[in-house]
């Protein structure tokens, strides 16, 4: 998915998929589910404040493109969430995209986005 200039890349910070906690690590399978689902180039994940998962493929339309995040962040607003606990997105970049990364800040200055790779091998958490 394209960048927006306002939003640069963000690289994730190395961390082991073990030092995952079990909820971080369900979403990472939600969004490789999501991914896999309709062979999209991202899959994502979010959960709220109550502790409700969405998790979403990207999407490229002619009239529309969204990467995975932006649209797990979205169905989460559009179900009511006003906070995101923690995010994953699942894809082959080594970086994660700026407009996923903004859309996430939207709710939650601090909460930790996981990077995974398509095998759901956990690349790196970007915190800031």
């Amino acid at each position: 998915m394209p960048d927006t200039p306002a939003a640069p890349a963000a690289q994730p910070t190395p961390i082991a998929s073990a030092a995952l906690s079990a909820e971080d690590g369900k979403l990472v399978v939600l969004a490789r589910g999501a991914r896999a689902r309709v062979g999209a180039v991202e899959g994502a994940a979010v959960r709220d404040q109550d502790g409700r998962t969405y998790a979403a493929a990207s999407v490229a339309l002619p009239s529309l493109t969204l990467t995975a995040l932006q649209l797990a962040v979205a169905s989460a607003v559009a179900a009511g969430a006003s906070r995101l606990e923690a995010a994953a997105v699942v894809t082959e970049a080594s970086t994660l995209d700026g407009a996923g990364h903004a859309a996430v800040r939207d709710l939650a200055v601090d909460a930790p986005i996981h990077v995974a790779a398509p095998d759901g091998t956990v690349l790196g958490t970007v915190t800031q």
